[in-house]
């Protein structure tokens, strides 16, 4: 018996089981393209945030007569913009402010949206009808107008903008989350848990959440893309990051002058704005299908 416990079958036996989360890292971790995404990413968000330790030029300090330098130029690796600031240092400097304002109302919005969704699919009734009514309100509008609607109303501004946007990425958020909840709220364990007298609350937090929590985590990152564009496009607008923040819908609209003169300095917002958005997109992607445990 001491030897048939210590063999093989023993040591198999006694290794723990691998965790939900801890396969989907492991799902991720496998798949090329999202690791190639997500230290792109990391690249980015690093050199925004240690920004003021890399040596970099004053993103604010402008000169008449360094204008529009092309690319390469001695101490303006990247060039310069129409009012002579090192274009490199902007860029940077700028994916600060655009990261923060597209991924900051896409938090926001998830967790308000969760909440809303998850109440109006598990109570139902008049509350499910209430919410949801309201939320195809917002659903009559394509999602483009009305952000620019709410900015202009609101004003231009980093707060402003972060409101406008989060008041349009809400909807579609509590949407999934009503779907999810309902679908949820008729299986047996829910019947189970409300048998053994448990208070609504407490079955929302145990039983509900856990269970709806992943599939609109992973709809809310497909919308980040989609937030830092129109971030971007309500700084090219004007009705968003006021000058002379730097921020690259910002600077596309500012740079617009120079197409003619200098085109690749003009596009380099642009190049930065879809770099950006491809990796958000393909890292969505990879997390949906690292989460899917059927596949």
């Amino acid at each position: 018996m001491a030897l048939a416990e210590s063999g093989p079958l023993a040591g198999a036996g006694a290794q723990k089981p691998q965790g939900y989360w801890a396969g989907v890292g492991a799902r991720l971790l496998r798949d090329p393209v999202a690791m190639i995404c997500a230290a792109v990413l990391l690249a980015l968000i690093l050199s925004a945030v240690f920004a003021p330790w890399l040596g970099l030029a004053d993103p604010y300090k402008g000169s008449m007569i360094a204008r529009l330098k092309p690319l390469g130029t001695d101490g303006y690796p990247l060039g310069t913009d129409e009012q002579g600031r090192d274009m490199l240092a902007r860029l940077i400097y700028g994916g600060r402010l655009t990261l923060f304002i597209g991924l900051m109302p896409v938090v926001l919005a998830f967790f308000i949206g969760s909440a809303l969704g998850i109440v109006a699919g598990y109570v139902g009734g008049m509350v499910n009808t209430v919410i949801m009514r309201v939320v195809d309100v917002f659903f009559a509008f394509p999602s483009v107008l009305l952000a620019i609607a709410i900015s202009g109303a609101l004003g231009a501004g980093i707060v402003n903008s972060l409101v406008s946007l989060t008041i349009v990425f809400i909807p579609p958020i509590t949407r999934v989350a009503e779907a999810v909840t309902s679908g949820v709220r008729g299986l047996d364990y829910i019947d189970a848990a409300r048998a053994t007298g448990a208070s609504a609350w407490t079955v929302i937090r145990v039983h509900v959440i856990g269970n709806v929590l992943s599939p609109i985590f992973v709809y809310a990152t497909s919308l980040t893309s989609v937030c830092m564009i129109l971030a971007a496009g309500l700084s090219f607008l004007g009705i968003g990051v006021r000058p002379p923040e730097p921020e690259w819908g910002l600077m596309l609209n500012t740079l617009r002058s120079a197409i003619y003169v200098n085109p690749w300095l003009a596009a380099l917002p642009g190049v930065m704005i879809f770099l950006t958005s491809l990796c958000l997109n393909l890292l969505s992607d990879g997390l949906r299908s690292a989460m899917n445990v059927r596949d």
